[in-house]
């Protein structure tokens, strides 16, 4: 498996900002979207472009495109959501399927409640997006999903994940790219990431 924790001075920066208990809503919403794009960028940086002919103003030229109907993000329910606007940013046109999971608290296992994805899914790589990379439930069990419809390609993207988290992923699907901005310390006795964001969820949607 390979696992990339994305360096750079804005991405510390903006983390830096996340983890303190009292930034407010607004930026923490704003942040995270942010940072989704930088590792959109880093783990589409091996993309393959398609050559199609264009007209400039001048004359008619050779350019390199994306073509987008090639890939479908996936944002695991509902603090994935939180990184959705930051690809779209990047990709205006993508194709977004859903996920619904919530880790139930007594069992910190997670539980299935929603499951949308485009029909052609299997012609697809499939990028899944989740804040917090913590036990590895909840990705196991989206990426599982999403195996079972054929899907050959999958990359997971995280802000923030446990040596824990990235360990049982690995040991689960070894095929699976994780790139995260951050690979914390450990997880705590009650699942959470330490240091961490806190309950990303609930910051990116002002509950707390």
């Amino acid at each position: 498996m390979m696992i990339v924790e994305v360096k750079h001075p804005f991405i510390e920066h903006k983390i830096g900002i996340m983890r303190d208990k009292n930034t407010g809503t607004k930026e923490f919403r704003e942040l995270a979207s942010e940072v989704a794009t930088f590792l959109c960028y880093e783990a589409m940086k091996d993309t393959k472009l398609e050559t199609i002919e264009i007209e400039t103003p001048l004359v008619k030229t050779k350019v390199q495109r994306l073509n987008e109907d090639n890939y479908t993000f996936i944002p695991i329910l509902r603090a994935g959501m939180g990184m959705s606007d930051g690809i779209i940013k990047a990709i205006p046109n993508a194709k977004i399927g859903v996920i619904g999971l919530y880790r139930n608290e007594e069992t910190l296992k997670p539980v299935k409640y929603y499951y949308k994805v485009p029909k052609d899914i299997e012609k697809r790589e499939v990028i899944l997006l989740d804040p917090m990379l913590a036990t590895g439930g909840s990705a196991i069990d989206a990426i599982k999903m999403i195996k079972e419809e054929g899907v050959k390609s999958i990359k997971f993207l995280c802000l923030i994940a446990a040596p824990e988290g990235i360990k049982k992923v690995e040991e689960t699907y070894p095929d699976v790219q994780i790139y995260c901005a951050k690979i914390d310390e450990r997880l705590n006795d009650i699942g959470y990431i330490i240091p961490g964001l806190g309950d990303a969820g609930d910051r990116i949607f002002g509950i707390k």
